[in-house]
């Protein structure tokens, strides 16, 4: 007798010794959503699978402990490392992957302020998605708003950087990427961002230059049509030592 044809309903995601890795990856394929290193991938995770992933990347980095030959049984130092760095991969800095953006109350711009507004400097924490090596500096923003432009507390312009920098990135794409967020949440006339950091894939390792640093910028709307403007909002930048 020809064997029966599984259902097309169940997939290798539906059984429960599936990888919660596979699951997730899954249903990004079925949808067709990309899944690089710097996108976030909350809205195709279920409750609890958080921890599931953690459990998963511990168990993986416990594999690599042993292939780079630690003896993580008799030596107290590395007897819980494969935890702890799952923890901070999964739960600190590769979190803005994997929990949805911070709740932003957005006000209309009642007394319709038109004037320039610098935020910053923003600490920047985040990781270079070549060599998973620490990426430290500093961001500011500066806003044109206009009548129509929605209002938001100074402190969530840092919870959506932090939410943002939170993943592995290359700093060209994660400015862009946050520019691209402020300007979807409050559609001001212009947008400028500068981040100035220091790559730890360049001063840990490679050429090991501990003093050099990147610095880079977006701008948008009148930013980039006015040099004027543009030239007032770098002016007002604290000067970088």
């Amino acid at each position: 007798m020809k064997p029966q044809a599984p259902s097309p309903s169940l997939t290798a995601a539906d059984d429960e010794g599936t990888p919660v890795s596979v699951k997730i990856r899954e249903r990004l394929q079925a949808a067709r959503r990309r899944y690089h290193a710097n996108d976030n991938i909350a809205d195709f995770m279920k409750p609890g699978e958080l921890e599931q992933l953690l459990d998963e990347v511990e168990a993986k980095m416990q594999g690599v402990l042993e292939s780079l030959v630690i003896d993580t049984e008799g030596d107290h130092n590395t007897a819980d490392t494969a935890r702890r760095v799952a923890k901070m991969y999964v739960n600190e800095v590769f979190r803005g992957r994997y929990v949805k953006g911070p709740t932003i109350t957005e006000f209309p711009n009642a007394e319709r302020l038109n004037e320039l507004m610098i935020v910053g400097p923003i600490t920047v924490r985040s990781a270079c998605s070549h060599h998973f090596c620490p990426v430290m500096g500093k961001l500011w923003i500066g806003v044109m708003p206009n009548e129509r432009t929605n209002v938001i507390g100074l402190s969530k312009y840092a919870r959506l950087a932090e939410w943002v920098m939170g993943r592995p990135q290359i700093q060209e794409e994660a400015v862009v990427q946050l520019a691209d967020l402020i300007q979807e949440k409050t559609k001001p006339d212009g947008l400028a961002l500068v981040m100035e950091a220091t790559h730890f894939c360049m001063a840990w390792r490679g050429v090991k230059d501990v003093d050099s640093k990147m610095i880079n910028s977006v701008m948008r709307g009148v930013f980039l049509k006015d040099a004027t403007l543009r030239r007032e909002f770098l002016s007002l930048i604290p000067r970088r030592p």
